[in-house]
């Protein structure tokens, strides 16, 4: 243990803590001192002075000491017993702030808070100096972070499997013109979380080509070898020595890839051409993919994120025991679990065949077998234009050694449909992998790739699981019908009650008379006793009034608009995206501002004021999704600022939104909109953050909505909309000319073309809506039908809000019923049934 008394950093800085490393420590002294130490000895800043920004990366580094510990011994202890274990891939981690919910589930917030106050800080503002990484986007990558938290939790052996892209999606700035994108900046001064593992390393080739030797044998050479370098963090489970690794991989060229004479020579981006590519596999999260180029780097990203991840896979394999044992590959199956995060993964079954039939010599039959009892694949999207299909040529151009094997893979496939099941031969054009029914354009549908090489298939709520059954992949399912199963998606209930809501979650402790509910959230339904309590009542509004509070400052302090606590906080935040429905979001509310205007002050006096605040991205090539947030800000213009209306109505477009955002928005909401087009949204998880911080969702019966409904019960949810067996008739008819429209819904978009909102062109957005059909018309996602239901929905939640007392207790409720909702019950539903590994707790 190092220890120095006459600290380098003035004292007066300090506070005359003196600097001792203590990984350990959990007294405030102790971690006081860890702290300083840092500052002193892992210096990232002058010496000069200790502000917030200095003490965080100080702060984070000392956490990080006890979070190595920790992973060294769930390390070890994992190598010794050698369970079976899970790796989850993935391309998206929308991880957050790591230091509150690394703290956190260390169980030493306090200790931190006292040490950080010993120092001349706060913790709070501490907290707030940390960047979110930008490593995903939205619902896959925050899902993707809340199985990793419940892993360690259950102190499952498991690792999870990404990409370390530098730039990460893009930071999104609302100006005039609307959205516009920015490089993010998460690591433009470094990562205190990360470790990087100079020692595992390995090689990514692209381009090439085959060799077929003597003997028949094929190997892949030539092109371009790249070098993935892992990076580790920690993922602390609550309250248990596990600590698990989330492995992010970056791209590297070496030093003998520099040309030296080159660079001498004056042709510098020659001589450093290699390097120029390594840094683009990793820099930015979905780099556009209109030019063929972008579709390369797009495909470069996933095969790298496959390959790095695969090899390491096996080399863990290989080395287990210390070399003791003798590598059989039947065994493979029983020690490794994989599981696709949906289908940009999908390259992994392609590459672990090569991995197996080329460097470790199996036969075909064993690559295969080891291959599909392997792999395991979570479906994400009913959407067509999810469902990757990706050129064939391009795949030939950068992948020859795999082309080669997916072709192998979908003819063996279709002989063994016309062999033992030729009742579905004539099925085969739709069920095929490679798909040439357009020449110009054959693609791979990676999708079917998963079907047929995974052992088990799952969808993300029951509702999105059934429309996999019986419409997607049907066909699918007349052939292995135990390969499809339902995952109802979870979220954490630590990031997402219990740190961002803690005066919400001190009430629930105190009248469960427990904590237990923070691993074990079907204990909530025990709040259901209390619900009509006054007691209970009274702490359960302070305790929204106080996140209320905090979220109109954070409002005001972003975009200068002041917002009444005492008004409906009414909150959408996701991607934008014209399937979830902002535009229906924003209609509602020109259509209220419109009626406020009309009806004069002394009818305006019996309105509920409400807040409609809206966030999220779009994508940067989304046309119309960026229109959405055009005509959202304008709105906002417009009302904020009326007279007349402005103590009724506000409408906020919350920037940049993030996870940190999203903490801050979900526990001072109190309703959420979930209003997707019924079939379109695999599950939601935003929905179960809402409803856990008793929040009341006005939805449709998409996704998870239907079995958040059931579980809070149908009295505590505003419910509006076509169901999903609906809509294609819904369409269909719509195709046929017989929607007639509301005239509310007329109205509404009558006004903003009367130039109300500002004078620019919204005719394509709202083309959109209108026609019966053709591209960008017939209004594809029946924004138009679902207005009026929608409309009576809104008058339902305005009439509820005035009854304080009954909405209360519908609060109490919507948390009550969220018991369900939780990913270590997912979790624990994906170890037993598909991934088949058991906890293994470091003692």
């Amino acid at each position: 243990m190092a220890s120095r008394e006459d600290n380098a950093i003035p004292v007066s800085l300090t506070k005359g803590v003196p600097a001792v490393a203590n990984p350990s420590a959990r007294q405030p002294s102790e971690v006081a001192s860890n702290i300083v130490y840092h500052t002193q000895f892992s210096p990232h800043f002058s010496p000069l002075k200790f502000d917030q920004e200095h003490a965080f990366y100080a702060t984070a580094l000392s956490v990080r000491d006890n979070l190595i510990q920790r992973w060294n011994d769930t390390y070890f202890h994992f190598h010794k017993h050698d369970p079976k274990q899970t790796y989850y891939l993935s391309m998206e981690y929308l991880q957050g702030r790591a230091l509150t919910n690394a703290i956190g589930n260390l169980d030493i917030e306090g200790a931190y808070a006292d040490a950080l106050n010993k120092l001349g800080h706060e913790i709070e503002e501490i907290a707030e100096k940390e960047k979110d990484a930008a490593l995903g986007n939205g619902g896959l990558g925050r899902l993707a972070s809340c199985f990793l938290d419940s892993m360690a939790t259950l102190n499952l052996p498991a690792w999870g499997y990404g990409l370390r892209y530098r730039y990460g999606l893009f930071k999104q700035k609302i100006s005039k013109e609307g959205q516009e994108e920015l490089a993010e900046d998460w690591l433009e001064k470094f990562s205190p979380w990360e470790v990087v593992r100079h020692d595992v390393v390995f090689p990514v080739r692209f381009f090439g080509h085959v060799e077929i030797s003597s003997t028949g044998s094929r190997k892949w050479v030539g092109g371009e070898v790249l070098q993935a370098l892992a990076y580790d963090v920690p993922i602390p489970g609550y309250k248990t020595k596990n600590t698990i690794s989330l492995r992010l991989w970056d791209a590297k060229a070496s030093a003998e890839d520099f040309n030296l004479f080159q660079f001498n020579d004056g042709q510098y981006e020659s001589a450093a051409s290699l390097h120029s590519k390594a840094q683009q596999i990793c820099a930015v999260l979905y780099p556009g993919d209109t030019t063929e180029n972008g579709k390369i780097l797009r495909l470069k990203q996933q095969f790298f994120l496959c390959s790095a991840s695969l090899q390491d896979i096996i080399a863990r394999f290989k080395e287990r025991k210390d070399g003791k044992e003798t590598c059989q590959w039947t065994e493979f199956p029983n020690k490794v679990a994989v599981q696709l995060n949906d289908t940009h993964p999908t390259l992994s079954i392609p590459e672990l065949m090569r991995l197996l039939l080329d460097v470790e010599g199996l036969s075909w039959d064993l690559a295969w077998d080891v291959t599909s009892r392997t792999i395991s694949y979570t479906n994400h999207t009913v959407l067509p234009e999810a469902l990757e299909k990706w050129s064939q040529a391009i795949l030939w151009k950068l992948l020859p050694r795999h082309m080669e094997i997916i072709e192998e893979i979908d003819k063996r496939f279709k002989e063994m449909v016309r062999s033992s099941h030729t009742d579905m031969e004539c099925k085969l054009p739709m069920m095929q992998i490679l798909d040439s029914s357009n020449p110009e354009k054959p693609v791979v549908r990676m999708a079917n790739l998963c079907v047929v090489s995974s052992h088990t298939v799952n969808g993300v709520a029951q509702l999105h699981s059934d429309i996999l059954k019986s419409e997607l992949f049907a066909d699918y399912v007349s052939l292995w019908p135990g390969k499809f199963q339902n995952k109802t998606n979870g979220i954490t209930p630590r990031r997402w009650l219990r740190f961002c809501n803690q005066e919400l979650s001190n009430i629930i402790t105190k009248w469960l008379n427990s904590d237990a509910w923070i691993t074990n959230l079907d204990l909530l339904s025990g709040l259901r006793q209390f619900a009509d309590n006054e007691e209970l009542h009274a702490e359960w509004a302070s305790a929204k009034m106080a996140s209320k509070s905090r979220l109109a400052q954070y409002v005001f302090n972003i975009t200068g608009v002041e917002i009444d606590p005492n008004s409906l906080f009414d909150i959408q935040i996701k991607r934008i995206h014209e399937y979830k429905r902002q535009l229906l979001n924003i209609l509602g509310a020109v259509y209220r501002y419109k009626k406020l205007k009309e009806m004069g002050a002394e009818g305006r006096k019996k309105a509920t004021p409400r807040t409609i605040m809206i966030g999220g991205k779009a994508f940067a090539t989304y046309t119309n999704a960026k229109r959405i947030v055009k005509l959202v800000n304008d709105v906002g213009s417009v009302v904020n600022n009326d007279p007349e209306t402005k103590d009724y109505l506000k409408v906020i477009f919350v920037p940049n939104y993030n996870v940190s955002v999203a903490e801050m928005l979900i526990p001072g909401s109190e309703l959420s909109q979930h209003i997707s087009t019924a079939g379109m949204e695999a599950s939601g998880t935003s929905n179960m953050k809402f409803a856990l911080n008793g929040c009341l969702i006005i939805g449709t019966l998409d996704g998870a909505n239907v079995e958040i409904r059931e579980e809070i019960g149908e009295d505590n949810f505003f419910l509006f909309g076509a169901k999903a067996d609906e809509v294609p008739k819904l369409r269909k008819e719509r195709e046929d000319g017989l929607f007639k429209p509301d005239p509310r819904f007329e109205e509404a978009k009558h006004f903003i073309r009367s130039g109300a909102f500002g004078a620019y062109n919204y005719e394509p957005l709202l083309d959109s809506l209108e026609g019966n059909s053709g591209y960008g018309r017939g209004d594809y996602f029946l924004v138009g039908h679902d207005f009026p239901s929608y409309m009576d929905a809104q008058d339902r939640v305005d009439e509820a809000y005035k009854d304080k007392k009954g909405w209360l207790k519908m609060s109490i409720l919507s948390t009550a019923g969220c018991g369900k909702f939780s990913s270590d019950r997912t979790i624990s539903e994906y170890a037993k049934e598909i991934w088949g590994i058991s906890p293994c707790p470091v003692p």
